[in-house]
């Protein structure tokens, strides 16, 4: 697996890449980066995938600040301009969180470029609303270490995963230059305008065009399963993919399961079955 800096219209972000092969591309949530999906682009990079992850703009090794025009629309291009960096076209999708909403909103911009979309406790399908988004502000912008050991308890199922390493290593990429700046104006979109983007009748009408699978853990405290099917009933698709004893970050907590998912999401998807 391999690491670089890469330049895309003037904003910097890290790439992480393992393999050769199909691109998968995956996209993490808010106040996360790349390494959260370093160990599920390792397995792929081994299975006969180009598999990647890259920081958003304001999070992790990217360029942040209060100057970028935070927002999923954006986070849509900037995932566009990396796979165009990469010389890749069409491609296998993975969001989580935030991520998920990314991943949709890039889907149904560029459909034709998306094999097959996998959205993990994804935000973007059902409303969020003005007090839950208010809520969502008001904890991204808090980030001292005992409010980053809380929320990665509230994120993650199981506290063993929350280790004094994780800890650290969040505080000091969350309090890096320009990550203040970059999450006071995330917080504010996520108030203002979210739920304008909303994807969920956008993906709908696209509902044939590319194969897409729900999965959600079964603790996921964020971002509620019931949310998930929720969503899969008015997409007319088959209830998430529950991986059980997993919070908000399945990959993370449960990687085995996750990926024993995720494989069979490609496989029928390059099958042509769908999903």
């Amino acid at each position: 697996m391999i690491q670089y800096p890469l330049a895309v219209g003037g904003i910097l972000t890290r790439v992480i890449e393992s393999g050769a092969g199909g691109p998968l591309v995956f996209v993490h949530g808010l106040g996360a980066r790349a390494d959260r999906w370093r160990g599920t682009v390792e397995t792929f990079g081994r299975e006969g995938f180009r598999a990647i992850a890259f920081d958003l703009p304001g999070h992790g090794f990217a360029t942040k600040g209060g100057e970028l025009p935070y927002s999923v629309p954006f986070y849509a291009e900037c995932l566009r301009s990396v796979l165009d960096a990469l010389g890749i076209g069409a491609v296998f999708v993975v969001g989580t969180s935030l991520g998920g909403h990314v991943a949709a909103a890039f889907a149904c911009g560029a459909p034709e470029r998306v094999r097959g979309l996998m959205l993990v406790g994804a935000v973007g399908l059902v409303p969020l609303g003005r007090e839950a988004a208010e809520a969502v502000r008001r904890n991204v912008r808090l980030t001292g270490r005992a409010d980053i050991d809380a929320k990665l308890r509230f994120v993650l199922a199981d506290p063993a995963h929350v280790t004094p390493d994780l800890v650290e290593e969040e505080w000091r990429v969350n309090n890096s230059p320009g990550a203040a700046e970059a999450f006071e104006r995330l917080g504010d979109y996520l108030v203002a305008e979210i739920d304008a983007h909303n994807v969920l009748e956008r993906l709908s009408a696209l509902r044939g065009c590319f194969p897409i699978r729900l999965v959600w853990g079964s603790e996921d405290r964020p971002v509620p399963a019931s949310i998930g099917e929720e969503a899969a009933k008015r997409l007319e698709l088959p209830p998430p993919a529950i991986i059980a004893a997993a919070g908000h970050a399945p990959y993370l907590e449960r990687p085995s399961e996750f990926a024993a998912e995720l494989r069979s999401f490609l496989a029928a998807a390059r099958a042509g079955r769908g999903a």
